[in-house]
This record gives structure tokens, sequence and C-alpha cells, in this order.
């Protein structure tokens, strides 16, 4: 009995393990399974892609109609009188002063007006003081130099420094002549490779120069292109080493006591700066609301600062990208549009002391972390669209792949690697997706905290497209079925 039902049994067995097998795909020769879960994981994945396709094309008409609006229609060179006049009302408006109150307030009732949901948050911002300042050459001939002081930098002596002059062209020269930088103003005559690279001259010169006993520095302004026109700028002092009076001096200043320190002549300059830093004062974000009819808790915030240097109008940085930011809102609510999440323009304050108003900002609101579905800033002025920049995962690259591709009307449908910003940073290292603003920048750092940085460097045309690549982005994400992918 047991020799004839021996087989049988076998066989059952068999089917048994085998039907276990290719359910639970575990056994070790099952890779026949294996593939078929994979081709299945992309078949998938291939679906998806194709749902978000589908999905953010079904945008194209209303991507057309914000489009229209800002670059032909009823709302064409709008951001462009706004900004006009906004800055020819305001001015410049450095942290801390009267001019940036002036301008909150000023924004406040234009964007309340506009029929948008408007409140102010408050934060602490620096209050630097430039105070009278010169600077003259007094050897090997007169000659008076144009300076701006940095800001944070301390003042001179009311009688001022007057003191032989050592020129380096870098950190590296600096460290090799120490003996000769005593009791000396250093000169650093950094030629400019990228403004990533060079500001570390502006940033870092005066805490370099005290190190080695120098009693100021003059640093060459961080700019490509000059007509004898000073750049200003943040500056850091370093823990531990004496603050001494820092300022810049324009490129062709910089070369000229280079050309006669090299003829060995010798240099000779008097400065005189009555710079001084305030106890920090109060200040505000000014935020911008239209709240989503789904999702009003989840947000996509777009952005640019509006306190600037106290040099020009501060037209290009950043009046521009706070005027896009709120046209981006205009135009949505123009149309009649309102999308599922909330969208919502913030105007940084004190940007330019290292985004401390934003940095405030986050500290208030991380809290609520996992709601804020794009952070987007405009920071690197407002001329001829270029691309759109991000980070994020790939997961969401992919479905900001398919928004730029609303843009083909004004040609701007690259995606570009590494959003950025000053301002949103904080939220891009805490993983949450981030998008700026990239433009044809050549020049922008031909006016970058200079007097140069006015109305006339703006062009409502380009304007006009910044504007429409703002609103469609910042709408079409507010308005997907699903928050971007982490």
């Amino acid at each position: 009995m047991a020799q004839e039902g021996g087989p049988p049994i076998l066989l059952s067995l068999f089917m048994f393990l085998l039907m276990l097998s290719a359910q639970c795909g575990c056994h070790p020769h099952s890779a026949g399974s294996i593939r078929s879960l994979a081709a299945a994981g992309a078949v998938s994945n291939q679906t998806a892609s194709k749902d978000i396709a589908a999905e953010v094309a079904g945008y194209t008409d209303v991507a057309k109609k914000i489009i229209d609006l800002a670059v032909f229609g009823a709302a064409q060179n709008r951001s462009h009188r706004r900004l006009a006049d906004f800055t020819d009302t305001i001015g410049n408006r450095v942290s801390g002063s009267h001019n940036l109150e002036l301008a909150i307030k000023y924004m406040y009732s234009a964007m309340s007006q506009d029929g948008l949901d408007v409140h102010l948050e408050p934060a602490k911002i620096p209050h630097w003081v430039r105070g009278k300042e010169s600077a003259e050459m007094i050897a090997p001939r007169a000659k008076s130099l144009a300076i701006l002081g940095l800001g944070s930098s301390v003042g001179t002596p009311a009688e001022g420094i007057e003191a032989e002059v050592l020129v380096v062209q870098s950190f590296e020269e600096l460290k090799r002549r120490a003996s000769e930088a005593t009791g000396k103003i250093v000169v650093f005559n950094q030629p400019f490779v990228s403004y990533g690279e060079t500001v570390a001259y502006r940033e870092l010169g005066a805490s370099e120069a005290a190190k080695v006993g120098a009693v100021a520095s003059l640093i060459r302004s961080v700019t490509p292109f000059s007509i004898n026109s000073p750049h200003t700028g943040w500056q850091d002092y370093q823990d531990g080493v004496k603050r001494i009076p820092t300022a810049c001096i324009t490129i062709e200043d910089a070369e000229l006591m280079s050309r006669m320190a090299q003829r060995g002549q010798k240099v000779v300059v008097r400065l005189t700066m009555e710079a001084k830093t305030l106890p920090d004062a109060d200040s505000f974000n000014t935020v911008a609301e239209i709240t989503g009819w789904q999702h009003p808790e989840q947000v996509v915030l777009l952005s640019g600062h509006l306190d600037s240097w106290d040099v020009g109008q501060g037209a290009m940085d950043d009046g521009g990208g706070a005027m896009i930011s709120w046209e981006a809102l205009s135009l949505i609510k123009d149309l009649g549009l309102r999308p599922r999440r909330t969208l919502r323009a913030v105007l940084w304050t004190a940007e330019e002391q290292g985004g401390v108003g934003a940095q405030q900002y986050f500290d208030l609101h991380k809290v609520n972390m996992s709601n804020f579905d794009l952070v987007m800033e405009s920071d690197m002025g407002t001329f001829n669209p270029v691309a759109l920049q991000f980070t994020g995962s790939d997961a969401a690259r992919k479905v900001m792949e398919e928004v730029v591709k609303l843009l083909a009307p004004i040609n701007t449908t690259k995606l570009e690697v590494h959003g950025e910003g000053t301002d949103i940073s904080p939220w891009l290292k805490a993983g949450v997706p981030g998008a700026s603003l990239h433009v044809a920048d050549s020049r922008y750092f031909w006016f970058h905290h200079s007097e140069g940085d006015t109305m006339t460097v703006q062009d409502p045309q380009e304007m006009n497209l910044c504007s429409a690549l703002w609103a469609v982005v910042a709408y079409v994400v507010a308005d997907l079925q699903d928050m971007l992918p982490r």
C-alpha cells in the first residue's frame, strides 16, 4: 500500500510548495516571480507618470489665460508700474531704517486694497547706521576715493585713520606678507571670479586684516564691472578678533593703488567713518494670501525681500522679486481662480543682513512644516526669465518637469537643478521642495548693492514674463490633487 500511494503524495506536496512559493515570492529560485513584480512596479510608475502628466496638461488653458493676462492683457506692465511707484515713493530701505517701516506700511496698504488677505508677522532685525564717511588718498598724490562702508562695520575715531596702505590680491598673499601689515590699511584687490567665491573678501576681509595687525581694511567691490561705483554689502566680524573699520572701494581705485604699490610708491590713505550699530529694531514680514478652498492649511509660498541696501532704489535687489510675488496673486485673483491650497506671498524683512526675518518666520512656522508644499524665492533680478530652478525629490522633480511645460507660450520650459535663496534656505535644508527664478542675470552684479540699482535697470516686458512664470507655477502646484512628494 505504501509503495503504491507514495508517488501521488509526493506530487501533491510538490505542487503545494510550488503554489506557496509563487504566492510569497520567497522561493530561492523564484527569479521569474521577482522579475514579474519588478515589471509590475515599472508599469505602476509609468502609469503614475502618465497620470500626473495628464493632470498637469489639464491646466494648459488656465496657464495660457494667466500668461495672456500678464503679458498681453489688462495686467500688462502692472508689476513694473507698481515697482516704480513703490521705489520712487519710498526709496532705499535698509534694515532698521524709517524707510523700511514706511515700505512695510505701503505694501500692507497696497496689497489690502488689491483685495488680498494681508497681515504682518513681527521680527527683530539689525539696525546698522552708515553715518558720514569719506576716504582720501594722501600720497603719492591727493585723490578722493569713492567708498561705501560695509554693513556692521565699526566707525573710525572722530579724527579718522591715516595710514600707509598694504595692497594684496588674496588672503594667501596677506598671510605671506603678514609682517608688513601691522599698523596699515589693508587693501584687497582681489579679481572677480564669481559672486559666490569672491564675496568671501567682503564678508571676511576685515577680520583677516585685523588678525595681522591692520588698523582698517578696504575691499575692492564684488562686481565684474564698474564705472567708479562702489558696491556695499554685509560683512561678518569673527569672534575674538579685533573689530576694525571696513569699507568697499571701486575696482578703479583698487587697481590704481595696486599699480602704485607695484612701482614701489608709498600709498597713504585717510579714512573717516561714523558707522555704528544700534539696538535691534522692530520690523515685520509682510504676508498676503489667497486661501485655498479645499486644503487651506497647506501652503505654496512665493517670496522676495522688501528691504534693500541704503543706496540706489533697491529696485532690482529685490523690489522686482517682491513685486512679482504680489503680482502672481493679483493675476490669479483677477481671473477668479482659487486653488485647492493657500497661496501665500511673503515679503521678507532684513534679508540683506543674512535672512534675519525669514529665519524668524521659519522658527515660528516649522511646526507645520509638513503642510508647506513648495517654497519659492525670486532674488536674482527680474530680467528675461530663462528657467525655473528646483530642489526636491526625484518624484517631485518629475511633477515640476510637467508643470514647466505649461510655460511653452513664453519659452521657459526648462527645469534646472538647485533651487536657492537666502530666505527659503531653512526650508530647503529641512527637505521642503523649493524653487527659484533663473533670469538672464549677466548684468545683475553690475548694479548689485550700489547707487546703480534703480528703476532704470528694470524692463516692463521682462517683469511681465517673470510674473507670468511665477503665477503659473504657484497656481498649478497649489491646485494639484496631491502635494509634491518629499
